[in-house]
């Protein structure tokens, strides 16, 4: 294992995924207005926040970074505004906590359902299409960056390098439906209103204490066999896909700009080899790579925005030192080894 590539602690972390670059400076230099971040309470929403306060620092300009979310544990609240942050807790399917909230000229949003959407498929699409259309006619006139998710693509061929922006969707189950349907929710205020968006459709975002990486690596520590069913996977390391989220709020448009955010895809068994090799231990698979994979092509992205800075070698460096230097993880598997849609 490289030690040179391990990440000593929580805090260590948070400012490496927070680190702007240049064009992430540029971008919020020029903003006319606060930036919003809604459903700034999961996992990516820290380091997004303050990779955008650090830029708008830098760059000496005077817009506010406002998380917002319901904050139901007061754990990440208080972290945010520890970093000088300014949060406010709403539910944003109320339409009058909603309307209460500040207006601001740029909207990354960030709320969504994944995880229990079999269990509660009304709520999923509550959350997933109804609040998108809440927040899309509040800023109106701001620009809006929204996440939407690879799941909106058919199962693919590994060989085919997966779809690109122009191919059509083909959502499997209910969740990636709702996703779909968010991206449709948003597109039509978008084109009815003239709203200026983009559409961040996101696959497996990684750092070491939640992803596809993680996920493998937890399976090897415990000694359990390795899935290679899902035989190939996109992943990008966090700090570039925060990166790219902020600078894709200078490509919105109406209708709403599309870009697959992700890194190249891997054959699942090579990342598990070379995670086992890197925590020094041993490796056991079960099942055979099926002909097709949830995949996606990012090249657009890239062409825009530059390749990433953090290549699959560095992220399986990072991830392992981690672990093996028990470091805490976040507990939410991706369980990107589903292939039937639900979750």
């Amino acid at each position: 294992m490289n030690q040179s590539k391990a990440i000593p602690d929580e805090q260590a972390l948070l400012d490496e995924l927070s680190a702007p670059d240049q064009g992430v400076i540029d971008t919020l230099s020029a903003l006319s207005g606060d930036l919003l971040l809604l459903g700034a309470g999961g996992k990516i929403g820290h380091g997004l926040a303050l990779m955008a306060q650090r830029a708008i620092r830098e760059a000496g300009a005077k817009s506010r970074v406002i998380a917002v979310s319901r904050f139901s544990g007061p754990d990440i609240r208080k972290a945010m505004e520890d970093d000088g942050i300014h949060t406010i807790a709403c539910d944003l399917a109320d339409h009058r906590a909603v309307e209460a909230l500040p207006d601001a000229s740029d909207i990354v949003y960030l709320a969504g359902q994944k995880f229990g959407t079999s269990s509660n498929t009304s709520l999923t699409w509550a959350l997933n299409c109804f609040v998108p259309g809440i927040t899309a006619q509040r800023w109106r006139d701001s620009r809006i960056a929204f996440y939407s998710s690879g799941n909106v693509y058919p199962f693919t061929p590994p060989a085919s390098r997966g779809p690109t922006e122009k191919e059509e969707t083909g959502p499997v189950g209910e969740y990636a439906q709702s996703v779909l349907g968010r991206e449709r929710v948003f597109e039509h205020f978008s084109r009815a209103q003239g709203t200026r968006m983009a559409c961040i459709r996101l696959s497996y975002a990684c750092e070491p204490r939640y992803g596809v990486l993680v996920d493998i690596a937890e399976r090897i520590m415990r000694g359990r066999p390795v899935d290679l069913t899902q035989g190939h996977v996109n992943i990008i390391w966090q700090g570039d896909c925060n990166r790219v989220t902020l600078k894709s709020l200078d490509i919105t448009q109406s209708p709403p700009a599309i870009i697959n955010l992700s890194g190249p895809q891997y054959p699942v068994e090579s990342l598990a080899t070379k995670i086992a090799g890197a925590l020094g231990r041993d490796l056991e698979f079960t099942g055979s790579p099926a002909p097709t994979a949830l995949l996606m092509n990012s090249d657009h992205c890239w062409s825009l925005f530059g390749p990433p800075a953090v290549d699959v070698d560095e992220m399986i460096s990072r991830v392992a030192a981690w672990l093996v230097a028990g470091g805490k993880t976040m507990g939410k598997p991706t369980h990107f080894q589903e292939r039937n849609g639900k979750f």
